[in-house]
């Protein structure tokens, strides 16, 4: 700022203007500066409620940056005059109210400059595998992969009804165990089944999801359905029109036959209803946020399910329900219609029972929707026959050797070499990756500003310091500064991705390695978990912080689960991962197993 326009400060403190005298010329007494004077920053009408020094030696401590005492009152002196009007869209007296569905003017764009989106064509290759005769038991049925289910129901040797009769007749009987399902759209699914049905009889088969039930997390907006994000504020939510994906499965003849729990606002697995349970450990919850799809996909009450990731939640419950997640590039499938947490890190994808599964759900929803700012034109190209020797594995060898990974990730590595890939060691910088979270919490906190200052937050079930009413409210006390800040690491880390992608194919981490885990999701890079073994586990694993008043159930003699692992791929390099997960699923040999009590 000039010396000129600080002769027109208003508001700053006597200690301010007796440093600043000594530079200063005379000025007129007038209140009316001269023709021609630029606008000052500092002179605008006081507003908010005083500060003083004291109001900033507290605040201080909240983002690490302290002052000297002629600094805090300098800076309470003008508050009032400098920085609380920036507030005015917030707190009047020109209050402005901001639609749900505008995204902010900036968006994250995971492909740097001169970087190659890849790939660089169009192609898509089903599996030619025989899926087999069609079982005698309606369990069988159900838990057989989309791909099966498909083939049977292409070649006229299961209907559309039928199953999706076998899966609502499951969903009836098993959902009060799991609590997996908020709404279940018993006569739109049956309606969809039958004109599946009646288009195949009549030659329009439109493809490998036509006739297959599913169900979908409940942040996706279904036309004149509840959509509650599973929280209880937005329970009795009904929107007008289908989110981008729902509208996409309809088209391909998918059948919709329920909306399948998420813990409140996209956060863990504790929801309006209570909490959804893991198949395979029903003494714990599923992981969120997409419980739901999580549970049911596990447990066969649908054929596939659609969840979504900010931070985790395709990975984690694929991870401990013993499912397939792929969680897309970032801008590969649009968010349209579905509930926004964060603008530059929400991605939709699918949860299924097979990798080959995944792949065919992905390409029905891939594609740009004007709806969704950050949403482009992209290619997928998978072969489910193409080869997988010589691909590129890259592995950090002090990962596989600390926790979270387990004999079932080492060996996967192995597995890996077997098939003919070509492990190789990466390494990544030792950054603050956990500073990233800045952007997720001050991002989610203005998607549910409204619901903040209303105190529709007190309504959650969860309550404790880390769920989200909590995390709101202290994301008002971030640093504009750091959150600048923290975008620019986010830059640096997807530069290192790509100087790491320059080397391999494809990484294998151990899913739940934090660093990878919030990496990734920043960096817009895609995944795919997908089972390889069995761990045994002697206590209850949860979302949640540790709760010394709620212990976790353990148990003597220790519980077998599934364990998964996650490959990470280039950005919108979706069908290389599809190709070496396959490879992988047919090597592990596990993907069939199913979790008791499950049965007919």
């Amino acid at each position: 700022m000039s010396n000129s326009r600080r002769l027109f400060l208003k508001g700053a403190s006597i200690g301010l203007a007796a440093a600043a005298g000594a530079c200063r010329k005379p000025v007129s007494k007038s209140s009316e500066p001269p023709a021609g004077a630029p606008p000052a920053f500092g002179t605008a009408p006081g507003a908010g409620p005083p500060v003083s020094a004291s109001t900033f030696e507290e605040a201080e401590k909240l983002v690490q940056f302290p002052l000297a005492p002629a600094e805090r009152t300098t800076a309470a002196g003008n508050w009032r005059n400098s920085m609380a009007p920036v507030y005015e869209r917030r707190t009047g007296p020109r209050k402005l109210a901001l639609d749900p569905s505008l995204a902010p003017a900036s968006r994250w764009d995971p492909v740097l400059p001169g970087q190659l989106s890849r790939p660089e064509r169009d192609g898509f290759v089903r599996g030619k595998e025989d899926p087999g005769s069609l079982p005698d038991r309606d369990e069988d049925i159900a838990f057989a992969p989309v791909w099966r289910l498909a083939r049977w129901i292409e070649g006229r040797k299961l209907t559309s009804e039928r199953l999706t009769t076998v899966y609502l007749e499951r969903l009836e009987r098993f959902d009060p165990k799991l609590r997996c399902a908020i709404t279940v759209t018993r006569e739109l699914a049956l309606a969809q089944a039958r004109k599946a049905d009646q288009e195949i009889a009549a030659g329009r088969y439109r493809g490998p999801l036509h006739g297959i039930p599913w169900g979908g997390k409940d942040l996706l907006d279904t036309a004149g359905i509840p959509t509650t994000y599973g929280a209880e504020p937005y329970r009795k939510r009904v929107p007008d029109r289908d989110a981008a994906v729902v509208a996409r499965l309809r088209e391909a003849g998918a059948v919709l036959m329920a909306k399948l729990s998420l813990g409140a606002l996209a956060l863990n697995d504790i929801w309006f209803g209570g909490q959804t349970m893991n198949p395979w450990l029903l003494e714990e919850g599923a992981s969120g946020s997409s419980a739901g799809p999580g549970a049911a996909t596990a447990a066969a009450l649908v054929g596939f399910s659609i969840g979504s990731e900010t931070g985790g939640s395709i990975v984690s419950p694929s991870m401990r329900c013993g499912v397939t997640g792929l969680r897309p590039t970032y801008g590969r499938v649009p968010r349209t219609g579905a509930m926004t947490l964060c603008w530059s890190l929400d991605k939709l994808g699918p949860m299924t029972r097979s990798v080959e599964d995944a792949m065919l759900v992905l390409h029905a929803i891939s594609g740009p929707d004007s709806g969704d700012v950050a949403s482009v034109p992209c290619r997928l190209d998978f072969d489910a026959g193409a080869p997988v020797q010589g691909l590129k594995v890259g592995y950090f060898p002090g990962w596989m050797k600390e926790h979270p990974a387990t004999d079932v990730d080492r060996a996967a590595l192995e597995t890996a070499k077997k098939a003919g890939m070509l492990p190789v060691e990466v390494s990544i910088s030792d950054w603050p990756y956990g500073s990233l979270m800045l952007i997720l919490f001050a991002e989610a906190a203005a998607a549910f500003e409204d619901l903040t200052l209303s105190g529709g937050l007190k309504q959650l079930k969860a309550q404790v310091p880390d769920a989200w009413p909590n995390i709101f409210r202290q994301a008002r006390f971030l640093s504009a500064v750091d959150f600048v800040q923290a975008d620019r690491l986010r830059r640096s880390y997807a530069m290192e991705m790509a100087r790491i992608f320059s080397q391999v194919d494809l990484l294998l981490v151990p899913s739940l390695r934090d660093e990878m885990l919030t990496i990734s999701n920043f960096t817009g890079h895609p995944s795919l978990t997908l089972r390889a073994g069995f761990v045994e586990v002697s206590e209850a694993r949860s979302d949640w912080a540790p709760d010394p008043a709620n212990p976790l159930p353990r148990f003597s003699p220790p519980r077998r689960v599934p364990h998964g692992v996650t490959l990470i791929g280039r950005l919108f390099d979706e069908g290389t991962l599809g190709s070496a997960g396959l490879a992988l699923e047919r090597a592990f040999g596990v993907a069939g197993e199913r979790p008791q009590g499950f049965g007919a």
